[in-house]
């Protein structure tokens, strides 16, 4: 069973965040631990696998990137290792913002680096700005008529990641300079 089905949820983008909390909280209520101290080993198993199952299923459905992720591996989309290839255009551009870095590493200035920072931010809120919209396009249609938009969502979704890891060397490079 997938976390949406034990919050009795449909598979969203956007779930209602009282609905998702609530849950929790029932959940967490019958599957407390504390409550079977005096029934057999199996069943105490079988109840903390279902509180941290329940646990996990509030920091997925609570957390957007987390549960991005999740919908995709939920929906056959994420493969464990797979080698995704980005767009071209995409590539280029971030090829050009990582020679900016290099450069800067060479010869460090303050001022480029405060550019290269919000050229990554511009292109942070575009892409946050098309996950939105394509998510909320996710949320309004069929279960049969949502794999196109999925796939626009990965390529998104990829895009965010590599973005992540040049914020991670920017900010090496600010904390160097």
């Amino acid at each position: 069973m997938n976390y949406f089905e034990r919050y009795n949820l449909p598979v969203s983008f956007h779930p209602d965040a009282a609905l998702v909390k609530l849950k929790f909280y029932e959940l967490s209520r019958k599957y407390h631990p504390d409550f079977y101290i005096n029934y057999s080993e199996e069943k105490q198993e079988e109840v903390l696998e279902l509180s941290t199952e329940n646990n996990m299923a509030y920091h997925v459905l609570s957390d957007p990137q987390k549960r991005l992720h999740y919908i995709l591996e939920l929906k056959g989309l994420l493969a464990e290792g797979e080698n995704y290839v980005l767009p071209q255009d995409f590539q280029m551009e971030m090829k050009e913002i990582n020679e900016a870095l290099i450069n800067l590493q060479a010869e460090p200035d303050v001022s480029r680096l405060e550019l290269i920072r919000k050229e990554m931010l511009s292109i942070e809120n575009g892409i946050e700005e098309e996950l939105n919209r394509l998510a909320a396009l996710f949320d309004s249609l069929q279960e049969d008529a949502q794999e196109p938009v999925l796939i626009s969502v990965k390529d998104l979704y990829y895009k965010k990641k590599y973005l992540h890891r040049i914020n991670d060397s920017l900010f090496k490079l600010e904390s160097a300079l």
